[in-house]
């Protein structure tokens, strides 16, 4: 028997009140409901290319000025199947595919360099809005790359130097630490390590999703053909 105040409680009230709480939270998440009702997306009114639906949505993004409109979740798989997922930022888009910059010894790159098939997914929750992408991954020459770190700021420039990403490490102190080795070492002008570089996703797979009401969402994908055509086709959500 626990003491509670005045009163004397016994240990098994403790867990159906917990058992209580956890059924209420569970509840209250599952009642969570939105009514998506702020655009469509008509297969006449969408554009014959992906890559210009992309621009499109990707722009309205900006100008709606909804949080970071550049990051994108990337989905690797690792050659025991299990799947991973991280936020990257796009960095560049083009009729060769998207890009963006990590480093080539993280997990996502060893995933990647073990199996180039990957997938990429935009999510604009103000404007009820999902892009997905899928395709063959592949780095970007040393050029693009060496281009693309030195428009970076310096202290990221320094970071990409001293984070051995995706490692253990035994505090945040190691961080501090080979930044301000490799600031004494580089000063300002930092090179790009070897490490460090980009990657183009090939698309072959585009789907947008706008959200509708009543759960009757819009849901338009495009899958490239083998005459270099892409072949739109509405889903059912």
């Amino acid at each position: 028997m626990l003491l509670a105040g005045n009163r004397r409680t016994d240990p098994q009230d403790s867990v159906i009140l917990c058992r209580f709480y956890t059924c209420a939270m569970s509840n209250a998440i599952a009642d969570l409901r939105k009514s998506y009702e702020r655009a469509e997306l008509d297969e006449s009114a969408s554009h014959a290319d992906p890559l210009q639906q992309f621009d499109q949505w990707l722009k309205e993004a900006i100008t709606s000025e909804v949080p970071e409109p550049n990051a994108m979740t990337l989905a690797t798989v690792a050659s025991n199947l299990r799947p991973s997922t991280r936020v990257v930022l796009i960095k560049g888009y083009d009729s060769q595919g998207i890009t963006w910059y990590t480093n080539y010894s993280s997990r996502k790159g060893q995933e990647l360099a073990g199996n180039p098939f990957a997938a990429l997914q935009f999510h604009w929750v103000e404007l009820e809005r999902v892009v997905r992408i899928e395709g063959i991954v592949e780095k970007v020459d040393a050029q693009e790359s060496d281009a693309y770190f030195h428009t970076r700021p310096l202290d990221s420039r320094l970071g990409a130097w001293a984070s051995p990403q995706s490692e253990v490490i035994s505090g945040r102190g190691v961080l501090v630490a080979n930044a301000a080795k490799y600031a004494a070492q580089f000063l300002l002008q930092p090179p790009r390590p070897p490490h460090w570089g980009g990657y183009r996703l090939k698309p072959d797979t585009w789907q947008f999703w706008q959200g509708r009401k009543s759960r009757l969402h819009d849901r338009l994908r495009y899958t490239l053909a083998a005459d270099g055509q892409w072949l739109r086709e509405r889903l059912a959500p």
